[in-house]
């Protein structure tokens, strides 16, 4: 299983598009209401053509959200409304968000408390004091110099090296650091930190991670429909693999969008909304940058460029929420592993989705 997304195709940023829902109601819409905006239906379909015929190929579903309405609901190969999906990465943004309800809560300090006050390193292999002064934020900024790349598939801290083993978090605290890289100077993809924030939510959260995040963000979103995975310590996989419908999917998308409020109620702090949404960190290509576990990046379609913040999985699985526009747009795709992964939802995006909902 692959948590990252190869650099080559995380710098293409897409989506896509598809038919307006029937009437239904708001119970069966997941608590979403209908829109009753237009937009390009030609464009749509076309689309829609190219999906069914394999042109782009594992596209599983396209939800697009206006102005907190859902616009634009369609389904492919088989999926449905309340089929769950395995976004892969997506599922990241949602350890994010925990630890931020966790430090309003007071469980955690804040994102600069470091792992020497969760573990004692000694313990294990590679100790050393610059490891025990990594921070909560550069793990979710991606900006630790642990020894590890997921983009290098000959980094000793790779995912892929993480999950054959009998216990990721002893693994990944075993690690070596780089040298050649300074602690919150530079970004590098490494899920194996997301694991350690899982482990560490697990410890100082009430009941654990599993029931606090219930409790504190399905429950509030009306999430209800979830699974699940889990580490071989049955922590919840905080690297990825949380499976929501589409629909559900896009309530953490506009929860964003709105500041930490879902329909009008307070879940997310929104000081913590707006640093996950600000480019912590350069990333070293493309003009791109990285909040906490949220994708920062402007993209063109028709002569337009959009201001975009992204939730990215493996096989072209994506939230994309455009602070400056109406929409929350939703890819669900099964492409896993594929070059032509997210460089299809790309084309997706510029050349369907965005002319056919912003065109002028």
């Amino acid at each position: 299983m692959k948590q990252f997304i190869s650099i080559f195709f995380l710098i293409q940023l897409s989506l896509f598009a598809c038919k307006s829902p029937k009437s239904l109601t708001i119970n069966n819409l997941h608590g979403w209401q209908l829109s009753k905006d237009t937009y390009n239906k030609a464009l749509i379909d076309s689309l829609k053509s190219k999906i069914q015929d394999k042109i782009f190929k594992e596209i599983n579903s396209v939800i697009v959200i206006k102005n907190g309405k859902l616009l634009i609901e369609e389904y492919f190969n088989g999926s449905t409304r309340e089929q769950t999906h395995d976004a892969r990465s997506v599922g990241k943004i949602f350890a994010a968000a925990m630890l931020g309800i966790a430090i309003e809560d007071g469980y955690i300090k804040n994102v600069d408390q470091t792992l020497s006050s969760f573990y004692d390193l000694k313990k294990y292999k590679n100790s050393a004091v610059e490891k025990g002064n990594i921070s909560l934020k550069n793990l979710i900024t991606m900006s630790s110099n642990f020894n590890g790349n997921d983009q290098d598939e000959n980094s000793i801290g790779n995912e892929e090296n993480m999950y054959p083993m009998p216990n990721w978090v002893e693994w990944t605290l075993n690690l070596p650091l780089d040298s050649t890289r300074k602690t919150g100077a530079s970004w590098h993809y490494f899920t194996a930190g997301a694991i350690l924030l899982g482990d560490i939510l697990q410890q100082k959260v009430p009941n654990g991670l599993e029931n606090y995040t219930l409790k504190k963000l399905f429950t509030p979103l009306s999430i209800s429909n979830f699974k699940w995975q889990f580490t071989p310590q049955k922590v919840a996989n905080t690297a990825g693999g949380l499976q929501l419908t589409p629909l559900d999917f896009a309530k953490f998308g506009q929860l964003y969008k709105d500041g930490g409020e879902w329909q009008g109620k307070r879940i997310l702090p929104e000081s913590w909304v707006k640093n996950s949404l600000s480019r912590q960190i350069e990333v070293p290509f493309d003009g791109m940058g990285y909040g906490y576990f949220m994708w920062n990046r402007a993209i063109k379609s028709n002569n337009k460029t959009y201001k975009t913040f992204n939730c990215l999985g493996n096989g072209g699985n994506r939230i994309v929420v455009m602070p400056d526009e109406a929409f929350v747009i939703v890819i669900t795709a099964s492409a896993y592993n594929k070059p032509y992964g997210h460089q299809q939802v790309d084309n997706l995006l510029t050349k369907y989705v965005l002319p056919a909902i912003d065109g002028k």
